[in-house]
């Protein structure tokens, strides 16, 4: 058997027909369709007068057969108003988000297809930067050295771009009292390989106390003497604060063409102080004698204190290069961090309590001046060194294709230093040195593309193993296998299993042990709310866990808007030794962990160690679905006119240079092809007029142009006399041939009467007929709906087969890069159910219910539904998005042994709004010349739009002090409005 090359693939009739039409059609394919370009050698069974085009993946997309949940075009991005990377995940969040529920967090970032150092390296670039965004499941980790627990999130950079960029932003509650500010400044430039940015923001915001929340104050906690100061106006329920931060990164390639080598380093530097209150010193004083009244009184004015620094200081890098077939990256990552936190002591007030018993202090009068007992001071400093080598290539060809193997190893290196003065035992010093490596396969086991076994679709296996070592811990394995199943160009099916055996961070280990005063708790014992000391910090007795999972996922593309797709994935988790948060203080909990609960003499709750734990055992069962739709609002623009509504439609700043995407007719084309053409052989010629989908095929992925390419275009594109060079321009057909075509395809016959196909061009019957000569009715319908539908719907600008492929385009697809004229709409919608989450704490102890009666954390059980929202429209420069949140209740069951009622969590939703306008293209306020406006937007976001706090209650309806509106949600509903500039 004879396979496909290495390189490219054939593609399907309907390419090969709109090649071979090209110059007719050249007036409605838009400069960023799908990647087409000439093969390098003709099929055998295609005469010379006919062009074999190859599907080139685009310039920076992950090569992988596993479809993405979505993707963005240019268009796409500029519609979410996004001012950074990190706005834009955060906007992402339905979709980037991994529901594997191992708390994966930020996704794995890549650049161009390529891993980097650190997110930080590109989190502040503006969006405008980028040319297009690719999201995939967790899978796709693998192929790059992760763990399958976090989803790919790839940024494909435009090849030239410069902007300086200010933003200023004021936010603060609707109910007041929490001002906030920032101000931001950045510069990048990209220049093909070459790109670098530096940025400095400063952050402000301001303390909220719990006085400025009409918070009720726990019983017994309050002064009885009208004269004393009221504590709710020193326990703050948000800290106020600043912070700094200064950061850079610089890439450059080495070299140019295949050869080419790329490397990059990355440094920024941070400063965070806060300042808290924990409320006042107060005292009970009794007068003497037997049944002798008594006041609660507040020494003084002075807060209880708590200060906290952190400095941090962080570099990376990052090299690549090829090695025959093979990419190799290194990446180094390290950073540093120093953190303080001073922490008031209390005063001792026995004297005072001494004195009014002994009659000789009136418990209402003036009290004398107690001096302060100074602070402690709870310090840590953590040291991290990660570095991480992968090789990947495709060292074999089978008869599906390619064999992807992905083979990394690292070395990462920790270490955390504490210190406590409130203990005698000093400093705590943990180290961990990890040696890791890990190596994945991808066998495609079946190809319709290749023609193996493609009746039943493209399969491919993928398996993955890794061992750790652990210096503190001993040696960790992980094994993980998958399949997945393209069953239709429609429709994906996956399968994978995860074991996976893991240790708790250092932080969770060793971080130092702080006490916070007169935090608000609530204690199911008694059903009451008392303010009690709370320790946090780190916990050395955690062991290792092991986690073994299962997910099943499947992913259908609709024809439905402009592209749309449905995602379904079904969670099978269970695991062994977890390491959890400290969950709310119900009886079994209490009766599980006895030596984390202080009471006094009568009972109560005085002081709770919260620091994390260990559960025997965790099992959950999860589905998560969710639909993406796309689609385009607005009339597009005659022929060569540019609409006002996408990006540097003013060619504003930012803008990433080149041509707009207007289309070519016949003259344009042949001025074009001159221009390419005048240049001498072995020259580089001006290829910024050139559309980006030919550039994309003339350049490397970093950027740099491929020599071979080049001379092989220019011997095609420059020898009128070459095969496929005919008088019609490439491929060889004339206007009247391609009217032909047209009006063949195009003309529906009466009644039920067959195509008739007679007049086509002899290769194309013979690539639309089966082997029997019947007709070919699925590359019939794709070759009519490449012609026809265009025909019909001129200035679409989207090419059919990116269109019809979901979740953003496709694999390969494109979109209109978003300066036709048309605006944007988004939706997004997932809904998770819980089927199953239940905890071990040991053997012998009840088996805890997340979803029916257990406290999984400090805000009750686990919600069986959550609904998350995401969508916007974007047209002419303005733009609104709305996202919400919702999460059903759930029950804390009471303790009858003790009295204590059961406590509801009721139901919550939450919507955020966000509105921005985009200045410049706004000609009524700007008129014809923009100025200043040039480059500017204004956004107004609004945070919790219906001001809804989660409400919770006791058996009898009552909201317990603990649960009030605000201490769950002190700031609900709020505000920022934000200026935008790019210069």
């Amino acid at each position: 058997m004879q396979f496909y090359s290495k390189l490219a693939a054939r593609v399907s009739v309907m390419a090969l027909a709109a090649a071979g039409c090209a110059p007719a059609l050249a007036q409605e394919m838009p400069a960023d369709a799908p990647d087409i370009a000439q093969s390098e050698q003709p099929a055998d069974d295609v005469s010379d007068n006919v062009i074999v085009v190859t599907a080139q993946r685009q310039r920076g997309a992950v090569d992988t057969d596993v479809p993405p949940v979505v993707e963005l075009t240019e268009a796409d991005i500029a519609s979410y108003g996004a001012d950074s990377l990190t706005d834009l995940i955060a906007q992402l969040a339905p979709q980037t988000g991994s529901a594997r529920g191992r708390g994966g967090g930020r996704p794995v970032v890549l650049v161009n297809g390529q891993r980097v150092a650190s997110f930080r390296e590109l989190r502040r670039y503006p969006p405008e930067a980028i040319e297009k965004v690719e999201v995939f499941p967790e899978e796709v980790a693998l192929e790059y050295g992760y763990s399958a627990d976090q989803r790919v999130i790839n940024f494909i950079l435009k090849d030239n771009f410069s902007s300086r960029e200010v933003e200023l932003e004021y936010g603060n509650s609707f109910a007041g009292g929490a001002p906030s500010g920032e101000v931001e400044l950045s510069q990048l430039v990209i220049d093909g390989p070459r790109r670098y940015n530096i940025a400095a923001e400063f952050n402000t915001q301001g303390p909220l106390t719990e006085g400025e929340r009409d918070i009720i104050q726990t019983p017994g906690t309050q002064p009885t003497v009208p004269t004393d100061p009221d504590p709710a106006a020193f326990r703050t329920l948000r800290a106020g604060g600043e912070s700094y931060e200064l950061e850079g990164s610089f890439n450059t390639g080495i070299g140019e063409g295949r050869k080419a080598k790329s490397v990059s380093v990355n440094l920024s530097a941070s400063q965070n102080n806060s300042r808290s209150l924990s409320g006042l010193d107060i005292v009970t004083l009794t007068e003497p004698g037997p049944g002798g009244a008594s006041a609660v009184r507040a020494i003084d004015a002075n807060p209880l204190e708590r200060l906290s620094r952190t400095t941090s200081f962080s570099g990376g890098g990052a090299y690549r290069q090829p090695i025959g077939d093979f990419e190799l990256d290194l990446t180094l990552d390290a950073n540093h961090t120093l953190s303080e936190t001073d922490i008031d002591r209390r005063r001792d007030l026995s004297a005072l309590v001494a004195q009014a018993a002994a009659g000789t202090l009136a418990i209402d009068g003036p009290l004398p001046t107690i001096a302060t007992n100074g602070f402690d001071r709870a310090s840590s400093a953590t040291y991290t060194v990660d570095s991480l080598a992968t090789l990947r290539g495709s060292p074999l060809l089978l008869p599906a294709g390619e064999v992807n193997l992905t083979v990394d190893g690292g070395y990462k290196w920790n270490r955390i230093e504490s210190e406590d003065t409130r203990t005698a035992l000093g400093a705590t010093q943990l180290t961990r040195g990890r040696i890791n490596g890990g190596v994945n396969l991808a066998v495609p086991l079946t190809s319709s593309r290749e023609g193996f076994l493609g009746a039943v679709g493209d399969i491919t296996l993928n398996a993955a193993a890794g061992i750790d070592h652990l210096s503190d811990f001993g040696t960790l394995t992980d094994l993980t296998l998958g399949l997945t199943w393209n069953l239709t160009d429609r429709l994906t099916l996956g399968v994978t299993w995860i074991n996976r055996d893991a240790a708790p961070s250092l932080t969770e280990l060793g971080a130092p042990v702080v006490e916070t005063f007169n935090v608000p708790v609530f204690d199911f014992a008694t059903g009451d709310s008392v303010l009690a000391t709370v320790t946090s910090g780190g916990n050395p007795l955690l062991p290792a866990s092991s986690q073994n999972d299962i997910k099943l996922s499947a992913n259908y593309e609709l024809d439905l808007f402009e592209r749309s797709n449905i995602l379904v994935e079904y969670f099978d988790n269970s695991s062994r030794d977890t390491t959890e948060s400290f969950p709310l203080l119900t009886a079994d909990i209490e009766a599980a962990f006895p030596g984390r609960v202080t009471r006094d003499g009568t009972g109560r709750l005085v002081a709770l160690d919260q620091r994390p734990i260990t559960y025997a055992e965790r099992n959950s069962r999860r589905l998560r679905y969710g639909i993406n739709m796309f689609g385009r609002v607005g009339k597009a623009p005659e022929e060569g006119a540019r609409g006002p509504g996408g990006p540097g439609a003013r060619g504003g700043a930012g803008s990433g240079g080149g041509p707009g995407t207007g289309r070519m007719d016949p003259q344009q084309f042949q001025q074009m092809r001159e221009q390419f053409c005048a240049t001498e052989p072995g020259t580089v010629p001006d290829l910024s007029a050139l559309p980006a989908f030919i550039r994309d095929r003339l350049t490397n992925e970093d950027g740099s142009v491929n020599e071979e390419r080049l001379a092989q275009a220019r011997e095609r594109f420059c020898n009128t006399e070459g095969p496929g060079m005919g008088p019609g321009g490439p491929g060889g057909f004339d206007p009247a041939q391609v009217a032909a075509i047209r009006e063949t395809l195009c003309t529906m016959p009466g009644g039920d009467a067959p195509l008739d196909i007679s007049a086509l061009p002899e290769r194309l019957r013979q690539r639309l007929t089966n082997e029997d000569g019947s007709i070919n009715q699925e590359r019939l319908a794709r070759l009519r709906e490449a012609i026809c539908q265009n025909e019909a719907a001129e200035g679409e600008g989207e090419a059919s087969e990116g269109r019809r492929r979901g979740g953003g385009g496709g694999r390969r697809g494109g979109g209109g890069r978003g300066d036709d004229g048309q605006g944007r709409w988004q939706f997004g919608l997932y809904h998770s159910i819980e089927f199953e989450n239940t905890a071990l704490i040991a053997a012998g102890v009840p088996l805890l219910d997340f979803l029916d009666g257990d406290a999984s954390g400090q805000s009750g059980g686990i919600s069986r539904h959550r609904v998350e929202l995401e969508g916007g429209l974007f047209y002419q420069g303005i733009g609104a998005r709305l996202s919400g949140n919702y999460q059903s209740g759930t029950r804390i069951d009471g303790n009858p042994a003790t009295g204590s009622g059961d406590l509801i969590f009721g139901d919550l939703v939450t919507f955020d709004l966000r509105m921005f306008v985009n200045l410049e293209e706004q000609e009524w306020l700007v008129g014809e010349q923009p100025g200043f406006f040039k480059g500017a937007r204004m956004s107004l976001r609004v945070g919790n739009l219906f001001d809804t706090r989660q409400e919770v209650t006791d058996g009898n309806g009552v909201v317990p002090i603990r649960f009030q509106p605000a201490l769950i949600d002190p700031l609900a509903r709020t505000f920022e409005i934000e200026f935008r500039k790019l210069f």
